[in-house]
Order: structure tokens, then C-alpha cells, then sequence
């Protein structure tokens, strides 16, 4: 049976254009062998489109795409060796769940002697052996999406596409096929590209992410680089939730709302942006600390979301983790400190991060 080859991907400033109309006006990439990479962003930010000229399917209008050495632009999608899984799970509905797996393998002349071992090798990986010889009708969501996977599998490829495969699941399924997707991912050891706008997803599956917005990669980083160090303010209000509340800087001192808090690793003077998120203020007795109203809370078991308007009218989020006689009713002022540690300080406009993460 033959082992995978896959490859590193690089892209080297890929232009998509319709006309006049630039989708993607010049993006870099390097994706390593093996890696589990995932593309991130809102709806309209280029992730799809740049998944579709990997693939083959979408023209490249400027730019070089490489499978290790060799260049892709114009080679045809069925000549990249690539297995692809989408949203609609596409599986063949007149055909029963092995001869979906095996159709690859047949289209591309394996012996039947190799067929039959291959297709059960990922029938059981794919922990759907049992369902066989059922037509996919008689499959759940998550069973055709795990069809559709051992499907783009078999056949071996070099790289495996994702383009949001699990929006049309339920939640619970959701976590599921995630960690069945991370697992198989790792075990059989492919370069895998992934589309997701669902951020938590991405943190959960992915080796590195980039984080796309209009055409344009604002950050590539592992999931806790990009939680805890966010390039600029969108980065941090798309990756998790956070707030964000404007401060005078002076050196590595801040001043939020008459509070001053020194800040490791940020030498600026200016106005800025502090983002602090939901699990970065602190409750405190200390008088002197911020002074905020509690306006509404909710209790969702492990932890308690509150929301509390500071001083500037502002209201912020803050998520603690529930106690037993939460005496925090609404209407009460409480006082709040910020772990220092882990604020992020952005420039005026939010174009740039001015805390420098210290060398690793």
C-alpha cells in the first residue's frame, strides 16, 4: 500500500481578480508538510477563494503556488493530487458507503485486489466499517461527513481540502467529527488546508491559523500566539471575545479611566487601545481600583458572565467562575483591577500591537 506523499505548500503573492474587482491582492504563505493549517475569517474575506485556487478550480491572476518544488498554477486539479471534503458532504447518493469510498481508487486504476483492503483501512479509521453496504440516505449528517472524509483519503493525496465541512452538523456532532478530524489528521499525517469562520473550531483542530480579512492575512500564528498576542484590534475581536477600552500611555504605564497599570514588554506614549478580555479583569476590594455597575448577569454553570458599565459609560464583559452564593446582584457597584500580564495595548487606530511578546 502506498505511503503519502505530502507536501509543503508556499504561495508567493497570489492575486485573485474578477475584472477590475480584487478578491485576494497579494497574499504569502508557507504551510509545512503535515500541517494542519487553517484559514480564518468572516464571511467575504477570501478563504474560499484561496482554498479554490489551490484546488484548481478558481484561475490565479498573479502569483506562484507550490507543492514542495513543484509549481501548480497550470497544472489541471485532477493532476494535483488533492482529496477534498466540503459542507454539503457531496457523497454519491446511489451508491452504497464502500463504493463511495472505493470510487477514487477506481477512477484512478488500482487493482481490485488493492481496492478492497484500502477502502476497509478507511472505513474503520473512519469508524464507519459497519455501515458498509448502506446507501447514504440511511446515514446521519456526521456519518456522510465521515464517508465523504475516508473518501478523500483513499485515494492518498498530497493534500486535503476542507472548506467548512462541519457548519451543517448540530453542535454536539460539531465537537465530534472536530476531534475525529484533528485525530485522523494526525494519524495518517497529510497537509491539510482548512476554511472555518467558526474561531473556537479553528483554536481546537489547528496547528497554526491565519487570520484573514478582505484578501489579506493579518496574522499566521499557533491558536495561543494569536489569543494572547492578537496582531492588531481584529485580530483580537475576532479570535475569542475581548474589550475594548481607550487609555493614555506614557512609556510602559497606562492610565484607563483614571487607573494606571504598568504594562511589561510597551514603551509608546500616545492614545490607545487597551483590549482586556471577558477573563482578564479582576474583582477587588481596593477602593481605588476601577468602579463599575453591575447591569446584567448570566450564569452558565462553570462560569458567570457579567456585564458592567465603568465610569465613561462604557459596558465591558467580565466572565468569572460562578461560586456557590453569588452575592454580585445587579444595580451593585463592584471594583476591578486588569491582569497586566496578558493586555493587549494597540495603537490609536488598532492597526498594530504595541506589546512586543517576549522572545520565545
Amino acid at each position: 500500500m502506498g505511503e503519502n506523499m505530502s507536501v509543503a505548500i508556499n504561495i508567493h503573492h497570489a492575486l485573485k481578480a474578477y475584472g477590475k474587482n480584487i478578491i485576494i491582492p497579494d497574499l504569502d504563505a508557507e504551510i509545512k508538510d503535515k500541517e494542519f493549517f487553517t484559514l480564518l475569517g468572516p464571511s467575504g474575506c477570501g478563504k474560499t477563494t484561496l482554498l479554490r485556487m489551490i484546488a484548481g478550480f478558481n484561475t490565479i491572476e498573479g502569483g506562484d503556488f507550490f507543492f514542495d518544488e513543484k509549481r501548480i498554477n497550470d497544472l489541471d486539479p485532477s493532476k494535483r493530487n488533492i482529496g477534498m471534503v466540503f459542507q454539503n458532504y457531496a457523497v454519491f447518493p446511489h451508491m452504497t458507503v464502500r463504493e463511495n469510498v472505493e470510487f477514487g481508487l477506481k477512477n484512478r486504476n488500482f487493482s481490485k485486489s488493492e481496492i478492497g483492503p484500502m477502502a476497509d483501512k478507511f472505513l474503520k479509521l473512519m469508524q464507519i466499517y459497519e455501515y458498509k453496504d448502506r446507501m447514504p440516505e440511511r446515514l446521519s449528517g456526521g456519518q456522510q461527513q465521515r464517508v465523504a472524509l475516508a473518501r478523500a483519503l483513499v485515494i492518498m493525496p498530497d493534500v486535503l481540502l476542507m472548506d467548512e465541512p462541519l457548519s451543517n452538523l448540530d453542535a454536539k456532532l460539531r465537537l465530534e467529527m472536530r476531534q475525529a478530524i484533528r485525530n485522523i489528521q494526525k494519524e495518517v499525517g497529510i497537509t491539510t488546508i482548512y476554511v472555518t469562520h467558526d474561531q473556537e473550531e479553528a483554536m481546537a483542530i489547528s496547528d497554526r491559523i491565519a487570520v484573514m480579512k478582505l484578501g489579506v492575512i493579518q496574522q499566521i500564528g499557533k491558536p495561543q500566539d494569536i489569543y494572547h498576542r492578537p496582531s492588531n484590534e481584529f485580530v483580537a475581536s475576532f479570535i475569542g471575545r475581548t474589550n475594548i477600552v481607550m487609555a493614555d500611555c506614557k512609556k510602559n504605564e497606562l492610565t484607563i479611566l483614571n487607573h494606571k497599570i504598568k504594562v511589561n514588554n510597551l514603551n509608546y506614549t500616545g492614545k490607545v487601545k487597551v483590549s482586556i478580555r471577558p477573563e482578564e479583569f479582576m474583582l477587588t476590594e481596593d477602593k481605588s481600583a476601577i468602579p463599575a455597575i453591575i447591569k446584567d448577569t448570566i450564569f452558565l454553570g462553570l462560569n458567570t458572565h457579567f456585564f458592567m458599565e465603568l465610569p465613561n459609560k462604557q459596558t465591558v464583559e467580565i466572565i468569572k467562575e460562578s461560586v456557590i452564593n453569588n452575592i454580585n446582584e445587579t444595580g451593585k457597584t463592584v471594583y476591578l483591577t486588569i491582569n497586566t500580564d496578558k493586555v493587549n495595548v494597540f495603537t490609536e487606530d488598532g492597526s498594530k500591537n504595541l506589546v512586543i511578546a517576549d522572545e520565545k
